[in-house]
Parts: structure tokens; sequence; C-alpha cells
């Protein structure tokens, strides 16, 4: 399995994202440049110029027309894939940390802001269709010292799921801007939340060393995989009943160990009975995003060492047959 290395970061990577047929692969890190590559073969298609901080996230809608990004330079920015032009600028009072297109039609977005120089962490939620000037859909306040770390939006777009740096996961209705569901279920800070193919179900990452499988719409807990190092990322598989994690020891103490030691390696999960099934090396740093092909015939991922990481599967891993 030898992997396609796509380098052109020159900071540690924050998070990628496949567009919704897979041909395309988008790339955030600390540098202030997003990236987007050919999955199929790792080049470089171009970047997106503009931001003048560290872009933390990033989504694509479903027709691939448009990319959204947010950055610590408190803007989040909307771009034309195809020529690679800003199309709206939004300006926040704190860096943006989360963002996502809405499913389905991409007319909406939210993006959420960081708790800073006394102004509140947000979540908001914005019309793409409406004129301009126009006010937000929802603007929702955190309460203070709860900090929005992952958010995705919900099945049908009714609510957003947020991930907190106390560990808690919270359900929003968005008709109302009132929580309707929190659950406790992490003893660390969440890092990265991420839907299923058929968004019924939702798997979060923490520094406490475990992803845990939620039920979307009820936040129901299902079931945990644990691992002896913080996760920083986790993916489902489309096609098996596998679990990919990513993650390793933090990332200011690197120096320090080996990579055998520190634990970079890519970890494969079984779904329904949380046993580990195979590791993927290659990263010399944590890796901090990780994602499955909407095909799942392959997988990416992006590292504290500035590179981003393409697998395709090989053809043992298809006949590959768990027995408990």
């Amino acid at each position: 399995m030898k992997p396609l290395m796509l380098n052109g970061h020159e900071r540690s990577l924050t998070q990628i994202k496949y567009n919704r047929d897979g041909d395309l692969l988008f790339s955030v890190s600390k540098d202030k440049k997003p990236n987007v590559w050919y999955s199929s073969n790792g080049e470089r298609l171009g970047t997106f110029n503009g931001h003048n901080g560290t872009c933390w996230c990033i989504d694509v809608n479903e027709g691939s027309d448009r990319m959204m990004s947010g950055s610590a330079d408190n803007t989040a920015r909307i771009w034309d894939v195809s020529c690679g032009k800003e199309v709206t600028q939004i300006g926040t009072d704190t860096a943006v940390r989360t963002c996502g297109f809405a499913h389905f039609s991409g007319a909406q977005v939210f993006y959420t802001t960081d708790e800073r120089m006394g102004k509140p962490c947000e979540i908001v939620v914005r019309d793409l269709l409406a004129p301009e000037g126009a006010s937000d859909v929802r603007r929702i306040t955190m309460e203070p010292k709860n900090k929005v770390t992952a958010a995705v939006w919900g099945p049908l777009n009714e609510f957003i799921v947020t991930g907190h740096e106390d560990g808690s996961l919270k359900q929003w209705d968005l008709k109302t801007g009132q929580m309707s569901k929190s659950v406790s279920e992490h003893t660390g800070a969440i890092q990265d939340l991420q839907l299923s193919h058929d968004l019924t179900m939702l798997i979060s990452s923490s520094k406490d060393t475990t992803a845990k499988l939620f039920d979307t719409r009820t936040l129901d807990h299902m079931k945990t995989y644990k691992t002896d190092r913080p996760v920083n990322s986790a993916s489902i598989s489309p096609i098996k009943e596998h679990i990919v994690l990513g993650g390793g020891q933090e990332a200011m103490n690197v120096t320090t160990t080996s990579t055998r030691v520190g634990k970079f390696d890519a970890r494969f999960y079984h779904l329904v009975f949380e046993e580990e099934i195979g590791r993927v090396k290659g990263h010399f740093g944590p890796i901090n995003t990780i994602a499955f092909h909407p095909d799942g015939r392959s997988y990416a991922s992006g590292a504290e060492d500035g590179y981003v990481r393409v697998h395709n599967f090989d053809a043992s891993y298809y006949e590959f047959e768990f027995l408990h």
C-alpha cells in the first residue's frame, strides 16, 4: 500500500475534506493557503490565496463549485473552486474554528468563532442566497469557557451538533436557537466530529485517548474505541464496518521521542466489535486530520509534518473478514 505524498503546505495540517464525488481533496494548514488536489494522482490543482493567518477549517458544497474556509485572521471566506477567486468574505470578532455547508442544497453555511479578548464563542448560520446586508439566519452565543472545537450539520439541516473543550456534545435546534440535547461521554476536549456516509452516525475524537460512536439524531452513545494516545481525528468507512483513527502524542513533545514511541500511525478498528484490526505507519508527527474517500477504497491523512498521505487499499483489505 504505497501512499501518494502530497507536499504543498509549509506547516502542519489542520483539516482535509473530500468533495462528494471524491475526485478532489481539499486541505488547510497552519500556513495561510488552502489547497485543492486531484485525489487520484496527488497532483495539486491550485491554491486559494487571501487569508492572513492559520486556516482551521474547510468544507466544500455538494456541487463542488464552492469551498469555505475559516481562519485565525478573523474571517470565513467562500471561494469559487473552478478559478480560486474569493466570492464572499465574512468578518468575525475572533478566529473561525469550524465551518460547513448545509447538506444537499449548500444554500446555508454555519461557522463558529473562538472565545477570546472578551468576545464569546458563537455559532452563526448564514443564508448564502439572502441579499447583501441581510441578517444572519441564527446566531447562538455559548456560555463562557465552553468553546466549540468541532461541529457538523444534522442529517436534514434542522440542527447542528457541536463538540466542546470540556468533552461535551451538544445539539442545537436551529428553529428555536436552543440546545435540545447534551451528553458528556468524553473526559477530554473533542478534537473532531465526522458523520457516516448516510448521516445517521457520528464519530467523535478526543484528547482523552478515545473515539466514540453516537446516533446523530438522539446522541445515544453506541461504541467506544480505546487507544493509548490522544485521538485527533476519526472517520467511518462508507463500504465496510471499519473506522480509522489518527492521533499521536501532543505535538509539543514530538521532538523528544522516536516515531515508534510517538505512535503516529493510523489505526483501523472494527465498527461493531471495537477491536483494532490494523495499523498504517508513515507520518513523522501526530495525525491531525483523517478521512475516508467517499468510495471507501482509500483514505487520506494530514499530519503535523506538513504532508497529506493518500493510501489506496490493496486487494487483501477487501478480502479481510473479522472473526469475533
